[in-house]
């Protein structure tokens, strides 16, 4: 508040009389507070981002059409040695906007170690710095498969660089990685009554209650993912034919379920008395200032936080959990593979044979002794 007000002050100083003045005066605000800091205490700790940020979230809140210029954003990795590497993932092997930022995650990384280490260019590098690299990452208590995609990540980046002539060798064949078994572990699905026990501990009488008891209904309900709970808009509720469509599924196909009384009963509710008065057609919206459409990490952020407020123990709680607590419920009632996969949009149908491992009923029979019956 000390911050907006002072904005305030000083753009009527410098001229402004009516709300939709006040964005030209940010950049100026910023500077100012922040010279006025350094020449006052001699550090450099306060960062323009922090008196920005609190300024254009007053802006968002006032001046319906301004738009934030949102975090900083950060030079692509490896910018000036391979510029062209971003490009040739999309132009040339087709990946999508999220694989993508898969790849800047982890090259992110990369180039930071190398920064720390004083590897100044990509020519400098050798198998030893590769493999240091990938057994740090291993270290920090990461999963198998996600040390596996920096690997994989650094794979394809290697390739690029010999083709572009950067490395004169193709270090690629030096990255190793952890070795990850298929079907080797289990999906981190809670048992029913803890679903339960998680939705009846939402608070529907805010707006955030009525919003999160619509999404976690939709995770348990469908299986969606994270991402197409955040796309979904209102052309994709058809109330009249009771469909729910789901247009961009990961697989690249469309899905439309029938849309379930108790979900549709609380998308009512979140969308008469939850979400913003707004044009943007999205479903659901962040609950406080600025009211813009909320994204996957938010989706998978309060799943997490009310499985953990439930006191539901399940390692790594999220979204996912959820979704997997839909597919064992398929599984439970004796679906075949096939249709649970095509449910919950696996592009393949070995994406879903993990589930095999939880038919528990069809295990015990197998321990049982009529195991040649079960697998006929």
């Amino acid at each position: 508040m000390p911050i907006a007000f002072a904005f305030g002050e000083f753009a009527r100083a410098q001229g402004a009389n009516v709300l939709g003045e006040l964005p030209a005066h940010v950049e100026a605000f910023v500077t100012e507070r922040v010279e006025r800091h350094h020449a006052r205490t001699g550090s450099t700790r306060v960062m323009a981002k922090e008196i920005r940020g609190p300024v254009e979230q007053l802006l968002s809140v006032v001046l319906s059409d301004f738009e934030s210029t949102g975090r900083a954003h950060h030079a692509q990795p490896f910018a000036d040695d391979a510029p062209g590497f971003f490009d040739y993932l999309v132009e040339e092997r087709g990946l999508r906007p999220a694989s993508v930022n898969g790849y800047r995650f982890h090259l992110d990384r990369f180039e930071a170690y190398l920064s720390r280490i004083g590897v100044a260019t990509i020519a400098e590098l050798s198998p030893a710095i590769l493999s240091a690299f990938v057994v740090e990452r291993a270290s920090t208590g990461l999963s198998k498969s996600t040390v596996g995609s920096a690997a994989g990540v650094l794979r394809v980046f290697l390739r690029y660089v010999h083709r572009q002539g950067v490395l004169t060798i193709d270090l690629s064949d030096s990255v190793g990685w952890p070795q990850v078994y298929r079907l080797s572990s289990i999906p981190r699905s809670i048992s029913w009554a803890d679903v339960n026990r998680v939705l009846e501990g939402v608070e529907r009488r805010s707006e955030s209650g009525r919003r999160d008891y619509a999404i976690l209904l939709l995770l348990v309900t469908y299986g969606l993912r994270a991402r197409e709970i955040a796309a979904l808009t209102l052309d994709d509720i058809d109330w009249k034919r009771e469909r729910l469509a789901i247009p961009e599924r990961k697989a690249g196909h469309s899905t439309a379920f029938p849309l379930s009384v108790v979900v549709g009963e609380a998308l009512l509710d979140y969308l008469r008395q939850g979400r913003p008065s707004t044009t943007d057609r999205h479903v659901f919206f962040r609950a406080a200032a600025p009211r813009r459409p909320i994204g996957a990490a938010a989706v998978s952020s309060l799943a997490r936080a009310h499985l953990l407020k439930a006191g539901v123990d399940v390692p790594r709680p999220g979204s996912h959990t959820l979704r997997h607590s839909a597919v064992q419920r398929l599984v439970d009632a004796d679906f075949d593979l096939k249709t649970i996969g095509d449910f919950v949009g696996h592009r393949s149908a070995r994406s879903t044979e993990v589930y095999a491992k939880v038919a528990v009923e069809a295990l015990r029979e197998v321990a049982l002794g009529d195991g040649e019956e079960v697998l006929r």
